[in-house]
This record gives structure tokens, C-alpha cells and sequence, in this order.
């Protein structure tokens, strides 16, 4: 897919992933940056205790975790006495890659915030805030209906060298709104639209079936197993699977030589959630600590410093132009409101 964008949102079972590949052009030759692809890659309130310590003890059972069974097997799989090594348990691919190559941000117990500013902590006032580079007071709903601000993809995807290059596939319908596909234009493959189009192989053919005839537990999403069902083994299962897709799609570029050593991933969260026994199952303004996440960051322009302690705070807003800033692209000179980009990231503030 040379000289493209690429937004996608993907599903692992608890979380819902925003993937925005981002290919540049000759144009962007221009730049000093090496990187001539984004991806973004965006996770449903996966919560920085677990990025940072793995498995929480206090939530491996079943009155707290609502472990039904193998509970012995799950400790076996996740839990280390060193918290670094559950981590890593948990997160081989962000731990043993990202961390070293690249740099985290999120860890409160090192000093180091990220958070979004939205102050409501759910799902389209984050996407809102981490796509246009603002929050807006009016989004106060996921119902809330198409968005009136433009987002970075919209906006990347009218410039001459980026025009038609910016694709979204997502798990939820929603997307629709967010990215105000009547206005936008932006091709999406989002809740249960079949994925494919036009003359198709009989795998593809295939696929398109089993979306148009499984039985629907939601109808703006495929299947996902949330948190919010307060299955702390599913959630562990799910982050685990999340690491491993987001480890294949790295590897799987890296193996193309049009993405080799030229694309930057951005891996972050939409939303945290609230802590301890019943809080950890919910989130928004009502849960405390709803508002804290996680960005980590892998690509040839960013210095790796890994685990960054002691730290300014960053923010969700702060994404949109740190996307654009990486194809050599001046956001907020088209949206002024938008937060700056994240200047560690570009190997500027070390």
C-alpha cells in the first residue's frame, strides 16, 4: 500500500483498536523525519496498571475478578512476584520491543502522566479529543450523532499528496459519527459491515457470510468481551491477544520494504477506568482515575528512551499533531485549537 493512509480500528476481545496507517509521498522527502508511515493503534480503556505492573493480585479471583474457574492456570500464565516481569508477561511485544526501541508514557508511579482532558472518560469524547486535537464540551454522549470538528485524518486525507490514501476499519458503528463519514468521505469498515466488495475470492466470500449470519449480541459491535462484564481473566486474555496483534502487524511491515525502518507506531488507549475491587470494571467521570492512560511510542524519529519517568504530562490531545508532525505536517496551522505535538516523540525535548 505504498503512498497511502491507513486508519484501522480493530477488535481484540476486550479492546477496541484504532489502527491509522499513514504512507506518505515524494513530497514528504522534505521532511527530517525518516518515518513515512503512522499507525495508530488505539485500545478500549486498557488501564496504564496493567501496561506498567501486569496482572493486579487484588483482581485474580473470583470475587473481585469474577474468575469462575482455572485460576491456577491464569497465575500461571500471568504472574510473576517482580511486577517488570509480569509486565512483561503480559505484554511481551510492548516490553521487550517497544520499551527498549521506543518510549512509554503513564507510569504515575514513576512520575510520568498521561491523561486525557476531555473530563468525561468514555469513548467518543476521547476519540474526539485524540483525533481533532481538542476536547469539546458538546460531545457529552456516545449517541451524541456526526462530528463538527475535523478530524487529523479528514484533514491529512485533503492534502495533495495524501488525497484518497486514508482507509478506517473499526469494530464499532460509531466510528461513523466520529469520523462524520457524510462530510469526511473517509472509506471505513466499521461494526458489522462486510468487509469485502466487488468480484471476491471464496475465502473472502466466506468471511462476508459469517458477518451476515452470526447472531448479534450488540448491533454496533462485533464480538468484544469487555471489561465492564468484570471477567478479569477475559480482560487479561484480551490485553495479551492485543500485544500479540499489534507484535504480528509490526513484524509483518518491518518484512515490507516500503515500511522497513520508515513507520512509527502509536499505541495508546481511548480511556483508563477506576481502580480497585468493583471501580476497575467501570469508567467515566464518576470512577476516579478514569482520566488516566498510557501512550507508547516506536518508530525511526523517536529517541529510545523507553520508560520515561518524571515527566511533563502529556495529554490525548496531544496525538493529532504528533501524527501529522511525524509525516512532516503542521496540524494546528489548519486547526489552531489543537494541542501541540508531543515533542519527545520527535526527538526534540530529550
Amino acid at each position: 500500500m505504498p503512498n497511502s493512509v491507513l486508519s484501522r480500528i480493530v477488535l481484540g476481545t476486550v479492546l477496541s483498536v484504532l489502527w491509522v496507517l499513514f504512507e506518505g509521498t515524494p513530497a514528504h522527502a522534505q521532511s527530517a523525519f525518516k518515518t513515512r508511515n503512522v499507525v495508530l493503534i488505539v485500545s478500549d480503556g486498557l488501564r496504564w496498571q496493567e501496561i506498567f505492573a501486569g496482572a493486579d493480585p487484588t483482581l485474580l479471583n473470583e470475587a473481585n475478578g469474577g474468575i469462575w474457574d482455572k485460576e491456577a492456570d491464569l497465575r500461571r500464565e500471568f504472574w510473576r512476584d517482580d511486577p517488570r516481569e509480569r509486565r512483561r508477561a503480559l505484554f511481551p511485544f510492548l516490553w521487550n520491543t517497544v520499551a527498549v526501541r521506543g518510549q512509554m508514557f503513564g507510569n504515575q508511579a514513576l512520575g510520568s502522566a498521561a491523561r486525557v482532558t476531555n473530563g468525561l472518560a468514555f469513548s467518543y469524547p476521547g476519540y474526539n479529543e485524540m483525533l481533532t486535537g481538542h476536547p469539546d464540551a458538546r460531545i457529552d454522549s456516545n449517541e451524541f450523532g456526526p462530528n463538527p470538528n475535523i478530524s487529523v485524518l479528514e484533514w491529512l486525507s485533503t492534502l495533495p499528496d495524501l488525497h484518497g490514501k486514508v482507509s478506517v476499519f473499526a469494530s464499532w458503528a460509531i466510528f461513523k459519527d466520529i469520523l462524520n463519514v457524510s462530510r469526511s468521505h473517509l472509506p471505513l469498515q466499521v461494526g458489522w459491515d462486510p468487509p469485502y466488495h466487488g468480484e471476491l475470492s471464496e475465502r473472502q466470500a466466506l468471511l462476508n457470510r459469517l458477518y451476515q449470519t452470526t447472531t448479534r449480541l450488540d448491533d454496533e459491535d462485533v464480538y468484544d468481551a469487555w471489561a465492564h462484564a468484570g471477567r478479569y481473566d477475559l480482560v487479561l486474555h484480551s490485553a495479551h491477544l492485543f500485544d500479540h496483534f499489534v507484535a504480528e502487524l509490526w513484524e509483518r511491515l518491518q518484512a515490507l520494504p516500503a515500511y522497513r525502518d520508515r513507520t512509527t507506531f502509536i499505541i495508546t488507549t481511548d480511556h483508563g477506568r477506576g481502580s480497585g475491587p468493583t471501580e476497575w470494571k467501570e469508567h467515566g467521570k464518576e470512577q476516579k482515575g478514569s482520566e488516566n492512560i498510557w501512550i507508547a511510542v516506536l518508530g525511526p524519529d523517536t529517541p529510545p528512551l523507553g520508560e520515561r519517568s518524571h515527566t511533563a504530562e502529556v495529554h490525548q490531545a496531544q496525538i493529532a499533531a504528533t501524527v501529522a508532525a511525524l509525516l512532516g505536517k503542521d496540524f494546528r496551522k489548519a486547526v489552531p485549537e489543537a494541542a501541540p505535538p508531543i515533542d519527545e516523540l520527535l526527538g526534540h525535548g530529550r
